[in-house]
């Protein structure tokens, strides 16, 4: 085939369409695609909760929303160049077997750190206002226990914040105009000159969970942030404290969780990530009015899918010109043999 006749063929995952094919959101960044001569889109025809190798045997790249890729899935990958994760999590993802398989894995770096900024500063003002409560004594008519709900504001509390990625950061900027106290950052990876320059103290966990009068969890999930959080660490955290995680579900050991909330030794909690998702019956966190809620969509707006779709789709137009991606986890299979004679066959220009 000559190089100008050259598809570039992008999949998307089942979970962006209802049944019938129709989009279930209103502007996934569809349009870079359509911009872009030569490469072809479509959905997955059905959903499935891991990857059927089936679904991306003809595809060069496929954006993935919630489905799990295994090396299972992969079985099949002589044509794909990519795995673009719709995202910045990618604990879904086998990256060693993308690696192995000579498959990029893309996250959508950047897109979402306004947006989850965004809603952890909403449940934080929400927690503290005693908003869910509130509202339930106007509906059920108990007018005078308001009483029991005085609330505070976030002037002259502190933010522990675990985890000083884009997201972390971008909560420090949002919070400048509340008049907090510096906040507190835990994370091993952050250079300490940085942190200076961002107006945030590093500290250990153990320090941060004893000071911090909000905890807000914006680590990925692995291997040593799983159960980060168990009974001793959430021992340590103030009686006066809120618990948020818009993370992932395990980085927050959730029996451990259940036991401090029973017995009251902490303020509250907003949970936004669980184990074992997506869940089909209600959580046991629901039984405790200071605790709010959200499944794994806190954060969504549609400002922060579009951007993310733009980020998603523009990384497989640059894989179709032969350009590097931005957002790339495993770097080092750019480099790999097997990779280049692949994307040499695959991008629309030879």
């Amino acid at each position: 085939m000559h190089a100008s006749a050259r598809v570039f063929n992008v999949a998307l995952t089942g979970d962006f369409h209802h049944p019938d094919g129709t989009p279930l959101y209103q502007d996934i960044g569809l349009d870079v695609l359509d911009a872009q001569p030569g490469i072809r889109y479509r959905p997955f025809a059905e959903h499935h909760r891991e990857i059927d190798p089936a679904q991306i045997a003809d595809a060069q790249g496929v954006i993935v929303l919630s489905p799990r890729v295994t090396v299972k899935s992969l079985s099949q990958s002589e044509n794909l160049l990519a795995i673009g994760r719709f995202g910045v999590g990618y604990d879904t993802v086998d990256v060693p077997a993308c690696t192995a398989a000579d498959v990029a894995l893309i996250t959508t770096m950047g897109a979402v750190d306004r947006p989850v900024a965004e809603a952890t500063v909403g449940w934080m003002l929400a927690l503290t206002h005693h908003v869910r409560a509130k509202d339930a004594i106007v509906r059920e008519g108990r007018w005078p226990e308001r009483v029991n709900y005085m609330g505070r504001e976030l002037r002259d509390r502190t933010l522990g914040i675990i985890g000083m990625g884009g997201i972390g950061r971008a909560l420090v900027e949002l919070l400048r105009g509340f008049g907090m106290k510096q906040p507190l950052a835990f994370d091993p990876f952050l250079d300490p000159v940085v942190a200076e320059r961002m107006g945030v103290r590093l500290v250990g966990l153990q320090e941060l969970l004893s000071q911090a009068e909000f905890v807000s969890v914006h680590c990925p999930l692995n291997e040593k942030t799983r159960n980060l959080l168990g009974k001793r660490e959430l021992a340590w955290m103030r009686p006066d404290a809120y618990l948020i995680n818009t993370a992932r579900g395990g980085i927050i050991n959730e029996d451990a969780l259940y036991e401090v909330l029973r017995a009251g030794r902490i303020a509250g909690a907003a949970i936004d990530c669980f184990v074992g998702e997506p869940l089909g019956l209600p959580h046991r966190f629901g039984e405790f009015d200071n605790v709010l809620l959200a499944p794994h969509a806190i954060a969504w707006t549609q400002e922060m899918f579009r951007d993310m779709g733009r980020r998603a789709c523009q990384s497989m137009v640059e894989l179709a010109l032969g350009q590097p991606p931005h957002g790339v986890v495993n770097r080092e299979v750019l480099e790999r043999p097997g990779f280049q004679a692949k994307w040499k066959r695959l991008k629309l220009s030879g």
